[in-house]
């Protein structure tokens, strides 16, 4: 079998509902290069126009993608770090800069690469930064970041400046709810930007340049809690950056099958775990409708499920999905390591390490019983 594989492991910290209610962000913690890689979720096509939504750890990340795929148009997750050179290869519409848990003033914070900012200069890509994403924005051109008097999390009332006619609120009221999850706090404009919005905690709560077409938002619109943040998305990937209303989910899930079957081949094989979530379910059923049984999805039960939870995913995805499904029963291997730990951190790692182990036992499984391929 090819040393490819599908993880259930989601690449957000986005909870189940949508509505904005998760914990706040601890803006002390700063995330390592490869933490922001793995926030990379590209779906890969080079032949559509697309908003590339670079990703700097938010917990809604996952959730502007979903709101720009409601709108009709087709866009990609992006590490923050992404290269000049991956990002040129597509036809980009617009840039999203995500939200994020770290302080852009703070040594080691992660930033968009000069070249990044020359390749957006250089083809005139209009850009929206939320939250941290309009932090970088004033970090990068000038303004100036720094804590505020007071963490702001929950609804704010946003209040136009007297007199504004921008773009981005075209049909919104001059005074709307928005909700608020940040520690720092925009000081100073940078030059050639303008205030457009302020909050009673906060004088800048969004800004734009309309000679680069740039726009900062320090709340976020893609929450449920902002009741016409869809407006303002709307307003400014449709009105502004002109994108095309014209790409639905079921393409990517066909373009996602061609490509499989174009990469694994006609006798080619693959490995991949799954925990019965949707991420992972949507994944195997996509592999199992492009490559069959030579998708093989391997599920461990480590002890630590809910009750008859192995049970009830076996049955889903074996039974009512036709995924070609085994399940490892290793719950007296991971409650033998747990036994006596009480540290959270080292639980964490006995069963990552312990997972990973036995991922690999089972592969060997899969490729003795397959042969190599």
């Amino acid at each position: 079998p090819s040393s490819s594989a599908v993880t259930s492991q989601s690449t957000s910290t986005l909870s189940n509902n949508d509505t904005g209610q998760e914990h706040p962000p601890r803006h002390s913690r700063t995330m390592s290069d490869a933490d922001y890689l793995k926030q990379s979720s590209q779906l890969g096509n080079l032949a559509r126009p697309q908003v590339a939504i670079l990703d700097f750890g938010s917990q809604y990340s996952h959730l502007i993608a979903r709101r720009v795929r409601e709108l009709h148009v087709y866009c990609e997750l992006y590490s923050c770090l992404v290269t000049a050179e991956e990002l040129g290869k597509h036809e980009l519409t617009a840039v999203i800069l995500s939200g994020g848990p770290n302080s852009v003033y703070e040594e080691g914070a992660p930033h968009v690469s000069p070249d990044v900012w020359k390749l957006i200069e250089e083809r005139g890509v209009p850009v929206l930064g939320i939250c941290y994403g309009m932090q970088e924005l004033a970090h990068t051109f000038g303004g100036k970041v720094a804590p505020g008097q007071k963490r702001e999390y929950g609804k704010a009332s946003v209040s136009r400046v007297e007199g504004c006619n921008s773009p981005l609120f075209d049909g919104l009221p001059e005074e709307f709810v928005m909700w608020m999850s940040h520690g720092d706090k925009l000081h100073e404009v940078p030059a050639g930007f303008e205030k457009v919005a302020g909050t009673s905690n906060a004088d800048f709560v969004a800004m734009e340049n309309l000679k680069t077409r740039m726009w900062g938002l320090q709340f976020h619109p893609e929450v449920t809690h902002s009741p016409r943040g869809k407006d303002i998305l709307k307003n400014f990937v449709v009105k502004i950056a002109k994108a095309k209303q014209d790409w639905v989910m079921t393409d990517y899930a066909n373009e996602f099958i061609e490509e499989v079957r174009a990469k694994v081949g006609p006798t080619g094989h693959v490995i991949g775990a799954v925990s019965g979530g949707v991420d992972s379910t949507v994944a195997a059923v996509l592999m199992t409708k492009a490559i069959g049984d030579r998708f093989h999805a391997v599920l461990v039960d480590n002890g630590c499920l809910r009750k008859d939870e192995a049970t009830n995913v076996l049955k889903r995805m074996r039974g009512d999905c036709g995924v070609n499904l085994r399940c490892v029963d290793a719950k007296d291997r991971f409650l033998g390591l747990l036994k006596g730990v009480t540290d959270p951190e080292k639980k964490r790692k006995i069963i990552g390490g312990t997972f990973i182990d036995i991922f690999q036992e089972e592969s060997a499984k899969i490729v003795e019983e397959c042969g190599k391929c």
